[in-house]
């Protein structure tokens, strides 16, 4: 049944779902990357970790390389088959509502945050396998763009709380486990990455920053139409009877600002 009620004609264009060539290419490219990791680590035990894996002590050696191949490692098959799974069933969504070109901007950025935040959390020592950044950027962009959908329906296990549940289990991991080669110490990163970008985009509830750059935009809008006389009854008045009653140390900041403008008021009505 056709919603519109009309009988399609030949000009009429069939819809098509869009092909997810970013998303297909990256899981590609996960595959292949493990793939020449178990070749390589059959050629030379421990040659992945301590040259292609991100660790401070690497960078200082000169390995600058590790920031790109870090990336797309994996510590293991289940680990790539974990990453998998979440990036192909919530990326579908996400892809199509951002679009390839945002969906990989968003990816690249989810795995730099994380191998920032494991840079800064980590010790010097310890090795990435940097994959699970982008993914859970993917994740936490997912949850802010759709927080009530149920990804798991027999549990009603809705995004927002599946990604809260990785930022716990990130925090408690970073924590307890510091040393040797990890893989998710890139989760902080990149879910913050993930939730700064879909807010960037316009997705999601509004900040606390947000919401007091609004406030502040609103308020001074308020000011700019307010005439002298409402300016000194509405705004001065009060800030000169605190200062009779606490002196004029006891102005904050922005009250300091108010009396300033009040002055700018006056000026421009002489």
């Amino acid at each position: 049944m056709r919603l519109s009620g009309r009988r399609p004609t030949s000009f009429t264009r069939s819809w098509t779902e869009r092909q997810r060539v970013v998303l297909l290419t990256l899981i590609g490219v996960q595959v292949a990357v493990f793939v020449a990791q178990l070749f390589l680590e059959a050629y030379e035990q421990g040659i992945v970790r301590e040259f292609f894996g991100l660790s401070e002590t690497g960078l200082q050696n000169a390995y600058g390389w590790q920031i790109l191949t870090a990336m797309f490692l994996h510590q293991s098959p289940w680990h790539l088959l974990g990453n998998t799974i979440v990036l192909y069933l919530l990326g579908r969504d996400v892809e199509s509502i951002l679009g390839q070109r945002h969906f990989l901007f968003l990816y690249i950025c989810g795995a730099a945050a994380g191998e920032l935040g494991h840079l800064f959390l980590m010790p010097p020592s310890t090795v990435l396998y940097g994959a699970s950044g982008g993914v859970a950027a993917i994740l936490m962009a997912y949850a802010t763009i759709l927080p009530e959908m149920e990804l798991v329906t027999t549990l009603r296990l809705k995004a927002k709380y599946l990604a809260c549940g990785v930022v716990t289990l990130g925090i408690g991991l970073v924590i307890f486990d510091r040393f040797g080669a990890v893989s998710h110490s890139a989760l902080l990163g990149g879910c913050a990455a993930g939730w700064l970008y879909a807010h960037l985009l316009g997705f999601g509830r509004p900040s606390l920053v947000q919401r007091a750059l609004h406030q502040r935009k609103a308020t001074a809008e308020r000011h700019r139409h307010m005439n002298a006389e409402q300016f000194i009854a509405e705004e001065v008045d009060p800030l000169l009877e605190k200062i009779s009653r606490e002196g004029i140390g006891s102005l904050t900041r922005k009250e300091r600002r108010t009396l300033a403008l009040g002055r700018e008021k006056l000026t421009e009505q002489v």
